[in-house]
């Protein structure tokens, strides 16, 4: 089985590439990635195929699609405020590049698709928790070419016949996260201050609440979908119900780290909802034997591996 990962040197990608070439079932992997927002580090040691280039060049999804009995495609411009400061880059990356891998899938008649959309696009809806039923409601341009990413995913389902599988991600955290840009999410960028001895800086005061998913649980997710042949004509929320406060997320970090972390709290930012949490439901029916790494777990081994890559004090 060869198994297509656009994104497959980014953060989710490099883990998935991982898990992927220690399954069994899978003979080949194929990462491809422009190395704009991904890393070479990521793929060190692994032994996978590296396509480079961008996903809105048709002639590298041909390189890569041929023969695939799968394609995952996380391959986008993350980040909300990154969106906010260059809409249109982030609507061609993310729109645009998914109606690319979507008509690459249909050119080489690959038997199945999944692809990663995001909790943002719940956005302003006050619902909670957020079940994939409720109205998107998007705030942020990240959001809205997100939202375009499950549409035609579920489009083309209808329209070609494609078995796709959309996930809502949320949060996702874990190793090979990066901390080092001006648009690193939370989890990384707490950890890496933390231990580089400086304070943790909030947007907001705190009390706004993520459902925080380990890497772990979605690539044992996404991997069990491949091996099982799942897809579903509906988009499917990839969390497992939970809502952590970010005062609760330092409250965890102190003591997997055993010290006290200094705060300091500043204005929140455009485009950012104040909650969020999945209704697991869905994921539950399609994935009766779903995992879920608590927060500390994941924490602890998010904090080891950044240990090693971020000077302890200063």
């Amino acid at each position: 089985m060869k198994v297509v990962v656009t994104g497959g040197a980014g953060f989710i990608g490099s883990n998935l590439v991982r898990a992927l070439v220690d399954t069994p079932q899978v003979d080949e992997v194929v990462a491809v990635d422009d190395l704009s927002t991904g890393s070479l580090d990521n793929l060190l040691d692994v032994p996978v195929r590296l396509v480079a280039g961008t996903i809105l060049d048709p002639e590298v999804l041909d390189d890569a699609l041929s023969g695939a009995a799968s394609v995952v495609h996380l391959g986008a411009l993350g980040s909300v405020p990154r969106s906010i400061d260059d809409p249109l880059r982030s609507h061609h990356a993310n729109a645009t590049g998914t109606l690319t891998v979507l008509e690459a899938v249909r050119r080489h008649q690959v038997p199945q698709v999944l692809l990663a959309s995001s909790s943002s696009v719940y956005g302003a809806n006050p619902v909670l928790p957020r079940q994939e039923g409720l109205r998107p409601m998007p705030v942020s341009p990240y959001a809205v070419s997100k939202l375009a990413t499950e549409a035609y995913a579920i489009a083309y389902a209808s329209c070609f016949g494609m078995k796709v599988l959309p996930f809502r991600f949320f949060n996702v955290y874990g190793p090979r996260q990066a901390a080092d840009h001006a648009y690193a999410a939370v989890v990384p960028r707490f950890v890496r201050a933390a231990l580089d001895g400086s304070p943790l800086q909030v947007h907001g005061d705190g009390t706004q609440t993520r459902d925080f998913t380990y890497v772990g649980s979605v690539t044992s997710v996404i991997v069990d979908a491949i091996l099982r042949g799942v897809s579903s004509p509906d988009v499917v929320n990839l969390a497992f119900g939970a809502r952590i406060s970010l005062l609760e997320l330092i409250g965890e970090l102190e003591s997997v780290l055993g010290r006290r972390l200094e705060v300091v709290c500043g204005p929140s930012r455009a485009g950012d909802v104040h909650d969020s949490q999945a209704d697991s439901s869905r994921l539950q029916e399609l994935f009766p034997e779903f995992r879920r790494f608590p927060l500390r777990v994941g924490l602890e081994a998010t904090v080891s591996w950044m240990s090693g890559r971020v000077p302890a004090g200063r």
